[in-house]
């Protein structure tokens, strides 16, 4: 068997009568969306999707824009990018951010009542409007691509979701919470003349107006499908279902 990837967990499988509370990040939501099988499998039997390879550039992306936009939390001042856009919205001081920024361990939780499924998300940073005290999501991506970026390509209704279920979050933790997000979206320079151990980026502010009514119900969705003891029927849209039919076929 692969060094990279074991077929079945025995940990941290979800157990109905559990009184533990039972973690469900935004990630696992956006696969209950995509496929309710591929969910059960991964999180009530522990065979979850081959995973995908790691993108440690956007990685060291994310990790820079946080120290820069750190600098302005401390100092209480709005950041360059934010001004050119026309915004006065400053990074939010809180003793939490860290927790909140913490995806795999902490992330900003509830707990959905008569429930053992603790929602959990980490979010990139968080803004705060001073005028009207409402916070700003705000989530970082990189790319290179040709053009100008955008949020409107169907493979980036993933984005959405995230930027939703990050805003429902914060909502069920008692806050007051802007229906506008902004992704910060940084696009690596090709067309240079040469590298010079140096990539340099275009970075836009995107906007984007959430609507986290879909959410509650999705993960209450999510929730029967993982008490009803049945695997779910395979997804029509889903690929990998595809292959293990075809797969099936083929080793019959």
């Amino acid at each position: 068997m692969s060094d990279y990837y074991k077929s079945q967990r025995t940990r941290n499988l979800y157990k109905q009568n559990d009184t533990k509370p039972f973690r469900l990040s935004r990630s696992k939501i956006d696969l209950f969306l995509e496929c309710p099988r591929c969910f059960y499998l991964d999180r009530k039997l522990g065979i979850g999707r081959p995973p995908g390879f790691p993108f440690s550039l956007n990685g060291a992306v994310d990790a820079l824009l946080k120290k820069e936009f750190d600098m302005h939390r401390a100092h209480k001042t709005v950041h360059p990018l934010v001004k050119e856009f026309g915004l006065e919205l400053v990074p939010f001081q809180h003793e939490f951010i860290g927790v909140w920024r913490d995806s795999l361990r902490r992330g900003i939780t509830y707990l959905v009542p008569d429930t053992n499924i603790l929602v959990t998300g980490g979010v990139d940073d968080v803004w705060v409007d001073p005028k009207t005290e409402e916070l700003v999501i705000v989530d970082y991506k990189a790319t290179s691509k040709n053009g100008e970026v955008s949020i409107d390509a169907e493979w980036q209704d993933g984005y959405k979701r995230q930027m939703e279920i990050y805003q429902w979050l914060f909502r069920q933790n008692g806050f007051k919470v802007s229906r506008t997000g902004y992704f910060v979206y940084c696009n690596g320079k090709a067309d240079l003349d040469a590298f010079n151990a140096k990539l340099e980026f275009d970075i836009k502010l995107l906007p984007y107006t959430g609507d986290d009514s879909w959410v509650e119900s999705t993960i209450w969705g999510a929730y029967k499908v993982l008490c009803s003891g049945k695997t779910p029927e395979i997804a029509s849209g889903c690929d990998y279902c595809a292959y293990y039919k075809e797969r099936k076929l083929q080793d019959a």
